[in-house]
């Protein structure tokens, strides 16, 4: 069934490129070049995922850098198996509840070197990733390699893109828990010397990050936790107050697990578990599967109502059961089976919403990148900080700042997400991948906290439902049910280009809707990689950011 309504799109930079050797879309188009020109020198797409993650941490510092967590799925087409891997960071050993109570604090804080109380993973998921690349796919590259594009650009310099720019200028606005343009370390590393946050077009150095990338690319990923680069984050936490010691990242690693799956109308929709939010994700395409969307027709308030009404039960669930596996029993074969998802459609009404969300904490800034090669191999990856520049605290003299993913824990007891010492907090991190027969269909993702799961379902349904080409459910409008970093209330948001008697009557089957400007980057940057029932892969890249399809 067609849309009821045609759509105002912009351009992207690039429009349903194709591609029958390789292909990498990002969010920004540096990182998605130097994906592509690993790849033309034979490396993997696992190699060119982690070229492309790096070159991020360097171009794109408020959304992803090594200070912080990624999670990835990985297929690989020798085998013809798909493997998740769990790069995210445990907290501290010292981190406790009754330490952050006992300094008059009720909430994990989102700035400072309180903040930073996880270690941080990226590095150790893209180490594993590569020992998987190298001994398992047989790439010809070494890990010096795939660091080189993005030591290059942080010592000889990238361009600020908009959305750098505008990070910049939001965290030095004054904004009571939002700033950090008055943090030495901060200010130092990413303002001018007068203080001021560059503007789109500056030109940006950061001679201590390519100091950091070359001792990695020299001494491999066990340097971040063991050598020169360790020391700095150490430093940091004792000159500052914070929890991370040496035994903390040493012990730390990137773990491999297996996804978890469920059917959407003959495809196999795939994300990581627990502690990744994918199980939301599912649950929302599990409740879809149980309805007629089609008929429904998209773009219209009984579409956008059915995905906002899916989500909110997804959301309820994960409230109530997602946190680390490892401390606490997640029914994750229950909550996916077809019985749940059918009690779950049970429950939506068409005529009104089922009434207001539990509170949710927060989302943050994300990346998510994509990549094929000619061998068929396909990753999904998600990086994160968490907020705009995580935590604000810089590893003294490394050039990089620490996440402040551990605001996300609670510090009651009864929490499912309670803090405890050596714990994984929930995770809005979320690559998917949707399989046709076994082998990638849709390679996908997109950043936003709770924005993730929505997006890929809106994705989902847009490509498979109303058989939309992947730029064009890119680029399509978007809501968001739930909060986004800056954002204090649960309600549903809706781009601006939907139609306002859409808005009109949402509101009157009881959502709380507001509406906000077009192509805002609150809604996320979302990307998509295509087969086609001929082989050939087609790309996508999101409006609302900086980045390309790069195909080769």
């Amino acid at each position: 069934m067609q849309s009821s309504h045609k759509y105002s799109f912009t351009p992207s930079t690039a429009s349903n490129p194709l591609s029958l050797r390789g292909m990498v879309t990002s969010p920004h188009y540096l990182a998605s070049q130097a994906g592509r020109d690993i790849l033309r020198q034979g490396g993997t797409a696992v190699d060119a995922a982690i070229a492309a993650a790096a070159v991020l941490s360097v171009v794109y510092p408020h959304m992803c850098g090594i200070g912080g967590d990624n999670f990835w799925l990985i297929y690989d087409a020798a085998s013809q198996s798909l493997r998740s891997l769990n790069g995210s960071g445990r907290a501290a050993r010292a981190a406790t509840a009754a330490h952050y109570t006992g300094r008059g604090h009720k909430s994990v804080p989102t700035r400072g070197p309180l903040a930073a109380l996880t270690v941080p993973g990226s590095v150790s998921g893209w180490g594993a990733a590569f020992e998987h690349s190298k001994n398992t796919m047989r790439s010809p590259l070494n890990w010096a390699d795939l660091l080189a594009p993005a030591r290059e650009h942080a010592e000889e310099g990238f361009a600020v893109s908009h959305s750098l720019a505008g990070s910049l200028a939001f965290v030095s606005s004054g904004k009571p828990n939002y700033s950090l343009h008055q943090s030495n370390g901060f200010r130092d590393l990413y303002l001018t010397p007068d203080g001021h946050p560059p503007v789109f077009g500056t030109v940006m150095r950061l001679p201590q990050l390519a100091a950091t990338l070359a001792r990695l690319a020299c001494d491999g990923p066990k340097e971040f936790y063991e050598g020169h680069t360790a020391r700095a984050i150490i430093a940091a936490m004792q000159q500052q107050g914070g929890l991370l010691t040496q035994e903390d990242l040493s012990s730390h690693t990137a773990d491999w697990t297996e996804p978890l799956r469920v059917d959407y109308r003959g495809y196999t929709a795939c994300t990581p578990p627990p502690n990744c939010q994918g199980m939301a994700t599912l649950e929302i395409l599990n409740i879809l599967s149980q309805m007629d969307v089609n008929s429904l027709g998209e773009g219209t308030a009984g579409y956008y109502h059915v995905m906002a009404e899916a989500t909110r039960e997804a959301f309820i669930d994960r409230q109530r059961y997602l946190t680390d596996p490892e401390f606490a029993h997640i029914p994750t074969d229950r909550l996916l089976s077809k019985e749940h998802g059918r009690q779950q459609a049970a429950r939506i009404s068409m005529s009104k919403c089922a009434g207001v969300l539990p509170p949710l904490p927060p989302g943050g800034d994300t990346i998510w990148l994509g990549v094929v090669d000619a061998a068929g191999n396909a990753v999904s990856l998600i990086q994160s900080i968490y907020h705009e520049f995580g935590s604000g605290v810089v590893a003294s003299g490394a050039g990089f700042v620490l996440q402040n993913r551990g605001c996300a824990f609670s510090l009651e007891a009864d929490h499912v997400n309670c803090l405890l010492p050596g714990k994984r907090t929930l995770h809005t991190l979320t690559p998917a991948m949707l399989l046709k027969d076994g082998q990638p269909h849709l390679v996908y993702g997109s950043m936003g906290g709770d924005g993730q799961p929505q997006t890929i379902a809106a994705m989902t349904t847009r490509i498979v439902d109303f058989g939309m080409s992947p730029q064009d459910a890119v680029n399509a409008p978007r809501w968001l049910l739930g909060r986004s970093w800056g954002a204090e209330s649960n309600d549903l948001k809706l781009e601006g280009r939907i139609p306002e008697s859409i808005a009109q009557e949402l509101r009157r089957r009881g959502h709380e809707v507001r509406q906000v400007e077009d192509f805002t980057e609150l809604m996320g940057h979302a990307g998509a990689i295509l087969r086609r029932p001929n082989g050939i892969w087609q790309g996508a890249t999101d409006p609302r950011g900086d980045g390309q399809v790069a195909a080769l």
